[in-house]
């Protein structure tokens, strides 16, 4: 597969200017050493721009960054893994907040120029004795450099690593983006339920920086979806330091139109990875949708199949099963008319004109057995098209999301709860 850019090491570490850090303080489990507490930041002023869930019940941490941005721009983020400081009240504000200031005041920054973040258990407070003690070593360990531990750091139920950074020449001159992403459960559009992170060694202004991330987003973490469920701490958080020396890129000008390119590309591939890397997804599929009325009409016919959990269901056994798929395209509200619609899977006709088509099942069966296929529906009635990517719906998702009590009986030895 052609890859439009080169790509580097590095992740949220490969751009110039950018010092990260990331320890363990056994956030969820004490007896667990793993990285949960990461830190990014900038040597240099930023632009800076974000994105937040959509759920009216937020988080914590996205209140308390949401009002940073609203202040002005931010220069460092501190994230962590293990608990979501959702549902915490008045304490999790001040716990943010506390955050915030611990790394603010050593480096020189107010506590409006540091962004938070937290992923984990929902509805527990934030275990803050076990936080507290690290901040020094995270301090300390900020350097330039691969951003690996960050993206590590901010895992829950994630089962790899999930970074991309890349180059690219605007002009005369070198430009680095790079990014992390967290996210395997809990995906749905409308600010995909992950964290993310991006750094660019660009040169923008807040605004033109701030309307690329929100066309950027649009293009790619809201085209995403495992399971339907949106989360309360879905955060997309940019920054841009102009350490590569390259004057300011100019809004709506031929380099700004390449760095939004760039920036997409970066974002629909941290995109895409959270769907392949589902929690216990068998299948990463492309749905398609062509040919519809308007925009909304497309949207709503691609976003009513990749959430059908019959449709998903089929995917994990193996069944190209197009009633399924045409059935979600008639409750989706868009306006379609059945004996136009045509679907197909893997480029094989599986539904003409709302009919069976003549393709062998077996030739269907074979391209949806694969780990990754396309499904493409034309409602035959317009130009405007959507994609979207989605996965499977599989037992072991059900088995691995019956329970969080272990987490619960942490915090009661805790005196949290």
């Amino acid at each position: 597969m052609h890859i439009p850019y080169n790509r580097i090491d590095g992740g949220v570490g490969a751009p110039l200017g950018f010092l990260t850090s990331a320890v363990g303080c056994g956030i969820k489990d004490p007896a667990n050493d793993r990285l949960d507490l990461a830190l990014i930041q900038s040597e240099l002023p930023c632009a800076s721009a974000g994105t937040f869930t959509t759920n009216r019940v937020k988080a914590a941490p996205v209140r308390v960054s949401h009002a940073h941005l609203r202040k002005g721009d931010l220069r460092a983020i501190i994230a962590n893994s293990g608990n979501a400081n959702a549902c915490t009240g008045v304490q999790g504000i001040l716990d943010a907040t506390a955050m915030c200031e611990a790394v603010a005041k050593p480096l020189g920054l107010k506590r409006s120029e540091v962004g938070v973040c937290s992923t984990g258990v929902i509805g527990l407070p934030m275990p803050m004795m076990r936080i507290e003690p690290h901040y020094h070593r995270l301090l300390t360990g900020l350097k330039a450099g691969p951003g690996s531990g960050v993206a590590r750091a901010i895992m829950t139920s994630d089962t790899r690593v999930k970074e991309v950074a890349i180059f690219l020449e605007l002009g005369s001159h070198t430009v680095r983006i790079g990014g992390c992403v967290k996210g395997a459960g809990m995906i749905s559009p409308s600010m995909a339920t992950m964290l993310c992170f991006i750094t660019t060694d660009a040169n923008l202004s807040t605004d033109s920086l701030r309307k690329a991330v929100l066309e950027c987003v649009e293009d790619s973490f809201n085209r995403i979806t495992i399971d339907g469920d949106m989360s309360t701490n879905d955060t997309v958080l940019v920054l841009a330091n102009g350490a590569s020396g390259i004057p300011q890129i100019r809004r709506n000008g031929p380099r700004c139109r390449q760095f939004r390119e760039a920036l997409r590309w970066v974002m629909l591939e941290l995109a895409k990875a959270v769907v392949r890397d589902g929690e216990r997804v068998t299948r990463f599929v492309t749905v398609q949708v062509k040919g519809a009325r308007t925009h909304l009409d497309s949207k709503r016919v691609a976003e009513a199949v990749c959430k059908s959990a019959l449709v998903k269901s089929s995917w994990n056994g193996g069944d190209p099963n197009w009633g399924r798929i045409i059935h979600a395209v008639g409750y989706s509200h868009a306006r379609i008319r059945e004996e136009l619609v045509d679907i197909f899977i893997g480029g094989k006709p599986a539904c003409l004109g709302g009919l069976q088509a003549a393709t062998p099942m077996d030739e269907l069966r074979a391209v949806v057995a694969e780990p990754e296929f396309e499904i493409v529906i034309n409602l035959n009635q317009g130009s405007a098209d959507y994609t979207m990517y989605a996965s499977d719906l599989s037992p072991e998702y059900i088995d691995f999301n019956r329970s969080e009590y272990a987490y619960w009986k942490q915090a009661r030895k805790d005196g949290l709860v």
